[in-house]
């Protein structure tokens, strides 16, 4: 299969799950990040942590480890992972919150979409926690930033790129 050729679906064009039983099982390691735009005055509320909610970076947090682990099930072609580790790194800036996820488990594809999911969940948990007092917030920059592992090595997304 050349590196343009999409393997997720037959040579009929109907999708399918990838055999991955042929690779071998290899260390595997995934980080994404994603943004949460808001009024500066949402930002000063979780940094105090005055949102009625409660703890807006603990839940957010929680979200992001649960989704990373359900992603086979909300992905359709996703495989299920058997995941080591889920960390996510929440940051209170002027205007936003900047969330990055990182993933790792020990298995036969990589972890980059449950990096993408757990970034995701996370930010739209921000923006539920909060959306009572800002309802013009905005996800964005949901992106992958780097990868390990796995036949095609390793790949980091260039300083250049990238909206976070």
């Amino acid at each position: 299969m050349s590196a343009g050729e999409l393997s997720h679906f037959d040579a009929e064009g109907a999708p399918r799950m990838v055999d991955v039983s042929p690779k071998p099982e290899t260390a595997r390691l995934a980080r994404a990040r994603a943004r949460v735009r808001m009024l500066p005055e949402t930002a000063a509320r979780i940094r105090a942590g005055t949102v009625a909610k409660g703890d807006v970076l603990g839940v957010a947090r929680l979200a992001g480890i649960t989704a990373a682990k359900r992603t086979a099930d909300l992905i359709p072609l996703c495989h299920p992972l058997r995941l080591t580790s889920v960390d996510l790194e929440l940051q209170v800036g002027d205007d936003a919150v900047d969330v990055e996820a990182t993933v790792r488990a020990c298995d036969r594809t990589g972890v980059e979409m449950e990096a993408l999911v757990a970034a995701a969940t996370a930010a739209l948990t921000v923006y539920d926690m909060c959306k009572a007092v800002d309802r013009w917030m905005t996800v964005e920059a949901v992106e992958l930033l780097e990868k390990r592992g796995g036949k095609s090595g390793d790949l980091l997304r260039p300083a250049t790129q990238g909206g976070a």
